[in-house]
């Protein structure tokens, strides 16, 4: 995340282009740019893509890495499906305790180093916040989604999906930093598989920056 999103007061900018690379194909893409009130790039925000008045398909399983590197969570934060695993490594020179009191999910990992614990599953969607028992300044962010379209935007406020069938979606955008209520920051598109022009629509927000959240030790269970 960008030091800049910190100072977010105005419009950021999100795009949204409807690809598709020739009148003959059978699945439409998707491109999500976010932007800061500058044109940079927001980085590590989660994109959901969510089928409207259509069965939602259940997220592929999949194993993931929620790492631990010089006292903090790497990547900050981590999009996975319901269902998939996390393996939680500790590569930092001094020991930690993982933990996390949120509903979606709550788990503790007893102090360690290297990678002695089993992966982690996430079965319900929803935000999971990451904390340390030994060390308060780690924060850490997995967000489990519901739909098997998802990321996180990449260095230049991108993220891009493909293979989607044509239908209604519901566009959601999610960041730690982000204080704006959720329905200000979801979006309807209609993608087209058999389109032969791109679509693109922008969407500007006035966006309010909040202190970044933090889980609580005192609402875990001992």
């Amino acid at each position: 995340m960008k030091v800049a999103l910190l100072a977010l007061t105005s419009a950021t900018c999100i795009t949204f282009a409807l690809l598709c690379g020739t009148p003959q194909c059978s699945a439409a893409a998707l491109s999500v740019t976010l932007l800061d009130r500058d044109g940079h790039g927001v980085e590590d925000a989660v994109v959901t893509v969510t089928p409207v008045g259509a069965r939602i398909a259940v997220p592929a399983v999949k194993s993931a890495v929620m790492d631990q590197r010089d006292r903090a969570f790497v990547p900050r934060v981590l999009a996975i499906g319901v269902g998939s695993r996390v393996e939680f490594p500790n590569n930092d020179s001094v020991s930690h305790q993982v933990y996390s009191f949120s509903p979606a999910k709550r788990f503790q990992l007893p102090l360690y180093k290297g990678e002695v614990h089993p992966p982690v599953t996430f079965e319900q969607a929803g935000l999971v916040v990451l904390g340390c028992n030994i060390h308060d300044t780690m924060v850490g962010y997995i967000y489990v989604s519901a739909s098997p379209y998802f990321g996180t935007t990449d260095a230049g406020g991108v993220l891009a999906l493909k293979d989607l069938p044509k239908g209604d979606y519901r566009v959601a955008v999610w960041s730690p930093y982000i204080a704006d209520p959720a329905a200000s920051l979801d979006r309807a598109v209609h993608l087209e598989a058999d389109a032969a022009a791109s679509e693109r629509v922008v969407l500007q927000l006035p966006l309010r920056a909040r202190p970044e959240p933090r889980p609580r030790r005192r609402d875990w269970d001992y």
